[in-house]
């Protein structure tokens, strides 16, 4: 399995989750079965070309959709390059429902939110401990 067939088809899956719509619905569309979208979205078999071109127009997205983001990370042993997807997070739903209702939210709400939301992920500065005399 390449990491990439694996970063595609959870790209697959995530945009097939946020139409709402049925690996079967999303099989029929492009001519095969449900079970060869459930191994496309896995990584277990390769999309090939002409096959990811007929999902990003059921999907209705660019075909740059499926890399975006997807970038090499350190080299490995063998001094090829693994590649990091940067935008995982399209394949949670609880991360997609976030940016859902917070694109819903006036300005100054936003803000508001964002600096809450930074404030939970920045770990606490540590306290200096002075000796008592």
């Amino acid at each position: 399995m390449n990491k990439i067939d694996l970063l595609v088809g959870q790209r697959i899956r995530a945009r097939r989750h946020a139409l709402g719509i049925s690996q079967t619905e999303l099989g029929e569309a492009i001519g095969v079965k449900f079970q060869q979208i459930q191994k496309y979205e896995t990584g277990a078999n390769r999309v090939s070309a002409s096959r990811l071109w007929a999902v990003a127009e059921k999907l209705g997205v660019d075909i740059v959709y499926f890399f975006e983001g997807i970038r090499p990370a350190t080299p490995t042993d063998k001094g090829l390059k693994t590649p990091v997807d940067h935008m995982d997070f399209l394949s949670d739903q609880d991360a997609i429902l976030m940016m859902e209702l917070f694109r819903k939210l006036p300005g100054p709400q936003r803000s508001a939110v964002l600096s809450f939301v930074q404030s939970l992920t920045t770990p606490p500065k540590p306290k200096k401990v002075g000796l008592a005399t």
